[in-house]
């Protein structure tokens, strides 16, 4: 699914971005500056959050109350791979059942969920984003289906 939105739009587009995610953990791509922690603030309000959303840039999570669970803010900028994010126990909070949106997920390498939605977003020249939401289910299903087969 794709997106072409301005700034102004952004609560429509988180409106509808949780409508189509496949699952709760939310991975987010894109260089700096691009509007990703504006998309978090968006969707966290969305999932009834009061609080006031911050790129986690400098303590790397930050923890928000939502109407039924919580939101864990990862912004992994900072670390270096995921050997640092495993000396600061990201499994802990990967493999749970509340909201995961992770900026610069790429630092994770290979340590990433099963299930999660990759969200890519870009700045176009005239100053609006173009967003792609994606899914890894296609991917699991496939490894499952190669598993079956050896």
């Amino acid at each position: 699914m794709k997106f072409q939105y301005s700034i102004e739009d952004i609560e429509s587009v988180a409106s509808a971005l949780l409508k189509q995610v496949t699952s709760k953990t939310l991975l987010f791509y894109g260089d700096m500056g691009v509007g990703k922690t504006t998309l978090i603030k968006a969707l966290s309000k969305q999932l009834g959050s009061t609080t006031n959303v911050s790129s986690p840039t400098f303590s790397i999570l930050n923890e928000y109350e939502i109407n039924d669970g919580l939101i864990y803010h990862f912004d992994l900028y900072r670390i270096k791979d995921e050997e640092e994010a495993l000396n600061f126990g990201i499994e802990d909070y990967l493999f749970n059942d509340q909201w995961i949106f992770i900026e610069w997920p790429e630092k994770l390498g290979s340590f990433l969920p099963e299930m999660f939605n990759k969200i890519e977003i870009k700045l176009n020249l005239d100053g609006s984003r173009a967003l792609k939401l994606s899914s890894n289910t296609n991917l699991t299903k496939q490894k499952a289906k190669k598993q079956e087969k050896n």
